[in-house]
């Protein structure tokens, strides 16, 4: 077979983005703390960026919007709001989807405008982006103390503590080493994690002599620590009570019965009679099944919300964006505009020409995202103002489609918009994706429901269901479909495993024992 060049001419679309636009794409799917982090990093980079002034926050002046006028920009009311309507639906629909949602129409601007374009500015030209970025601004004061972070006491770890009482247990360095892997093979609950025979394979030691280690550990405050199982972990702290008997032994080796509550199956394995295992299960609910819990993890995360929602007086919503989670940034035009009069080649002239254009390009795709973001949150109010009003049975079924079509975008531009993001309500802080919930077909011609409202719904039903009658899986069905809610079995046992509870013969048996 011969080899032939030639010439082919093809035609084919393909979607091409530009840096911006990657950009505008990547800053609309963070968090606030990937944003913040993202800024920082734009803002060492960049030498045109820098963070405002508090005064310049402050004070407002012609780029800034004062406070009220902030609100009513947001809420579209009021004689002193800005032309633009911050909920409406503003976006080209000639343009390409991925590009109209994105904003990129501004794109030739830049180029346009030529590097030395001159411009009537004062000396930092302040990013006019939503007006609640600047509401709430703190005072200089403020900014000079210590985050909050940095006041906080940091409890000892459960490492720390172990160590120190391994350092009293043994002498020689041998025992002192395979200590120390021990001990940083425990994890956060109190477990060993890694089976003893792979930690004397690593260090190359004998097996007895790692197991005579851990044996010492097993001795150590809290008690249970460095346990391999839940049996193992209850029966040091028995051991250490002398409460390890052969009956309570015995009961520890079918820790599954006592899960299930049954009663003379147990009587039966550990040879006791009602008083006597009910006096051995007392002493089994004292003992603490993760003994490492009492020491310290890191700090606990808080969901801070992206978007607050607040009741008005006349029965609407105020929905506005958290400042505390956008980033504040200025492109300082007079410093660009002096060096690029001292730029002494054209190499030094594109870099500056480069920055001012990712700095405005960041300032924009900063302005679209808070645009976009505060959209969507609008929008899910309005689908979902039952909730707001009444709670989690009032969830109505949503979808992404549904809000994109609302809000003319693209569905994958509020996929975006919604991940990492969260509300916050007087109901408490949700994510955006709690909103969007699958719909359960309703009885009778009945309106859908939605999934969680009806997960809330079950909870309801079994958190009163009488003792003696407690209520099956079918009886639930049957209760359901009675309200309207067309449901299969299947999917109530799978909600109600979702929910983490139990069965119907194990409820009962736990009722009844109580």
């Amino acid at each position: 077979m011969g080899l032939l060049q030639r010439l082919e001419m093809r035609q084919g679309q393909s979607l091409v983005m530009t840096p911006q636009l990657l950009q505008a794409i990547k800053l609309l799917q963070l968090s606030h703390i990937e944003l913040v982090a993202y800024v920082e990093t734009e803002l060492e980079r960049n030498p045109l960026l820098e963070r405002p002034e508090t005064e310049a926050a402050q004070d407002g002046g012609s780029d800034i919007w004062s406070g009220d006028d902030a609100q009513q920009g947001i809420d579209g009311e009021g004689d002193g709001a800005p032309e633009e309507n911050w909920l409406k639906a503003d976006i080209d629909p000639s343009r390409d989807a991925l590009e109209r949602d994105m904003d990129t129409s501004f794109e030739n601007v830049f180029q346009d405008e030529g590097p030395t374009a001159p411009r009537q500015a004062d000396d930092t030209d302040v990013l006019p982006i939503l007006p609640s970025f600047w509401s709430g601004a703190g005072s200089a004061s403020d900014e000079d103390l210590p985050g909050f972070e940095a006041t906080l006491s940091r409890d000892i770890t459960l490492g720390e503590h172990l160590q120190s009482q391994l350092e009293l247990a043994f002498r020689d360095p041998k025992s002192l080493l395979i200590g120390r892997h021990l001990v940083d093979a425990v994890d956060e609950a109190g477990y060993l994690a890694e089976p003893v025979d792979a930690i004397a394979d690593r260090l190359g030691a004998p097996l007895v002599d790692v197991q005579s280690v851990l044996a010492v550990i097993h001795t150590f405050d809290p008690p249970g620590i460095g346990a391999r199982s839940l049996t193992e972990c209850l029966a040091i702290q028995l051991r250490e009570r002398d409460r390890l008997d052969p009956a309570m032994a015995a009961l520890l080796e079918r820790l599954d019965l006592v899960a299930r509550r049954d009663m003379a199956a147990l009587r039966r394995v550990c040879g006791v009679d009602d008083e006597d295992l009910t006096e051995m299960l007392a002493e089994i609910r004292q003992l603490e099944p993760k003994p490492g819990r009492a020491f310290g993890s890191g700090p606990v995360g808080v969901l801070v919300p992206d978007v607050t929602v607040h009741p008005r007086p006349d029965g609407t919503w105020q929905i506005e964006l958290n400042p505390d989670t956008l980033p504040r940034v200025l492109v300082n035009q007079t410093y660009y505009a002096r060096v690029t009069r001292t730029a002494r080649n054209e190499t030094e002239k594109s870099f500056l020409t480069e920055c001012l254009q990712n700095a405005n390009w960041l300032t924009r795709s900063l302005e679209q995202r808070a645009r976009t973001i505060l959209k969507v949150a609008a929008e899910i109010v309005r689908q979902q103002e039952g909730f707001f009003r009444h709670g989690v049975a009032f969830l109505r079924p949503l979808n992404l489609k549904t809000v994109a079509d609302e809000i003319g975008m693209h569905e994958s531009t509020v996929s975006r918009v919604t991940s990492n993001k969260a509300i916050g309500t007087s109901r408490g802080t949700f994510e955006m994706k709690y909103f969007f919930t699958a719909a359960i077909a309703g009885a009778g011609g009945i309106e859908a429901h939605s999934s969680e409202a009806v997960r809330h719904r079950l909870k309801q039903l079994i958190d009163a269901e009488n003792p003696r009658e407690v209520l099956s899986d079918d009886a639930l069905v049957q209760r359901l479909k009675e309200e309207g809610i067309d449901i299969a079995r299947r999917t109530v046992a799978k909600y109600r495993e979702s929910l983490r509870i139990p069965s119907s013969v194990e409820r009962r048996r736990v009722k009844q024992a109580l």
